[in-house]
């Protein structure tokens, strides 16, 4: 069939098709009419592949375009003519063809969607359609070809292993903190000129390094400070200067890792030569009552500083010890579940994450990020298993009426806005945002799950230390 007008080349965007301009070309355009409305068939072309064959009618489609170009024609500005006086040829000769294909692209997923929602599939991603030959006269036939997501089938979570771990927060824990808050305000003084340099000592020194006799990059500096013992610098290097005076030099020799992180001397030995300009002491304040309030405690006593610390403490405790048992918990689920992965949203799955590696490039300020070749396939098992995850996930909630109450989301909120000042500006600043309570919704559904199956599994109970909780064992 014929073009109604001769049109320019429509504008480049989304589009369901993967050969829009030849499917243009002939106008042949479709939707959904009573023949889809009374039927769909269905056809597997894989586990999860599906296809679908549409029709439309090219007079519907025709007439569509007719009327958003009279609409176009009563605001369109052209020279030459007064605004809403451009004749109707004028505005088909320039605007026909990208008009008819959006109504194209609209129908096509209005006839999809209609489609999918009448054989009751659930879609994978979206649909890849094609023009099909020998169509009736007046209409066109097209086939979309598409995934669904697939049957998940959970087996008895009573037979799932899980480890569930606890942690108290103990005395020992409160005193380390303790230490760590007085590091941070401690202040520092000059040591006399015969005082060896210690742990706790801040040193200001000259240092230059040498590979094979020549200087390298970033192996030379002066007046440079770090504290020793901190493991601020390598061990090598806090050994050789641990012991030394203020005036004095040494030469020593220092090891690069394998691993360290400038490659250009990973692995290779350097010659270094050092001297101490200034040896200082650290002179950390007293835990007592000006500490306290200094730290904002109301009341100003120091057992007013522990508890406070306790219960920050216990609320981070908390915060890990489900984020451990969440993740021994999903392991377990997607160990009990059958499924087949969709393999556009694995796909999809994989983009976010190679996305998410660019931006992460781009804020450490590696140039070029946004064109550095970042290969998919070393994302895959994480893109798999998210899809994974999520579809189980989603079936257990379903099947179990897991969803997040509102009560829920409110708690939540709270307790995430009681470690702050002003919890009532933090609930405020979750409440007003859909996407930030989308997320909070998110985390409650998970405990949600986590407190589900750990009710149906065989659950083994170990308590741990606060170090090792806290990554410090």
């Amino acid at each position: 069939m014929a073009t109604l007008w001769g049109f320019e080349s429509p504008p480049a965007h989304h589009s369901y098709f993967q050969k829009a301009p030849e499917v243009m070309s002939t106008l042949r355009l479709f939707s959904l009419h009573k023949e889809i409305r009374m039927a769909v068939t269905v056809e597997t072309l894989d586990k999860l592949e599906r296809k679908i064959t549409l029709s439309l009618a090219v007079t519907d489609i025709q007439k569509e375009v007719g009327v958003r170009l009279k609409k176009m024609a009563r605001q369109v500005k052209m020279d030459g003519f007064r605004p809403g006086k451009v004749p109707m040829n004028v505005v088909a000769q320039r605007y026909g063809y990208s008009v008819q294909y959006e109504v194209l692209n609209d129908k096509v997923g209005e006839a999809f969607s209609n489609a999918a929602n009448e054989a009751q599939l659930r879609v994978a991603g979206t649909p890849s359609i094609t023009e099909k030959e020998g169509a009736p006269e007046g209409t066109l036939q097209f086939d979309a070809v598409f995934e669904v997501y697939p049957e998940v089938i959970i087996h008895d979570l009573a037979a799932a292993e899980i480890e569930k771990v606890t942690a108290e927060v103990s005395d020992s824990a409160i005193d380390k903190t303790l230490d760590i808050l007085r590091k941070q305000r401690r202040t520092f003084a000059q040591r006399s000129v015969d005082a060896e340099a210690q742990d706790g000592d801040r040193v200001t020194i000259d240092f230059e390094g040498k590979i094979d006799g020549e200087p390298f990059a970033g192996g030379k500096a002066a007046d440079f400070q770090f504290l020793v013992g901190e493991g601020q610098m390598l061990k090598e290097f806090e050994d050789a200067v641990r012991g030394m005076k203020s005036g004095e030099s040494k030469t020593f020799p220092l090891s690069f890792p394998a691993d360290y992180h400038g490659k250009d001397v990973a692995g290779k030995v350097a010659d270094f030569l050092v001297t101490v300009n200034k040896i200082e002491a650290a002179h950390l304040p007293e835990v007592d009552e000006a500490f306290a309030k200094s730290l904002g405690i109301a009341d100003g006593t120091v057992e007013g500083l522990r508890g406070d610390i306790r219960n920050n403490l216990e609320r981070e405790v908390k915060s890990r010890l489900q984020a451990r048992n969440k993740q021994a918990v999903m392991d377990a689920l997607v160990s009990k579940a059958e499924l087949d992965l969709p393999k556009a949203s694995v796909k999809a799955e994989l983009e976010r994450l190679v996305q998410g590696a660019r931006a992460d490039l781009k804020q450490r300020g590696i140039a070029d990020a946004e064109t550095t070749e970042i290969p998919e396939e070393i994302f895959a098992p994480q893109a798999e298993r998210r899809v994974r995850l999520g579809l189980v996930v989603a079936e257990l909630v379903r099947g179990n009426n897991l969803h997040a109450t509102p009560d829920q989301i409110k708690n939540h909120i709270h307790e995430l806005a009681a470690s702050y000042e002003k919890p009532a500006d933090v609930v405020r600043w979750y409440t007003t945002d859909d996407r930030r309570m989308a997320e909070v919704e998110a985390v409650v559904i998970e405990s949600n799950v986590t407190d589900f199956v750990l009710s149906k599994a065989n659950v083994t109970s170990k308590e741990i230390s606060f170090d090792e909780l806290m990554g410090q064992g």
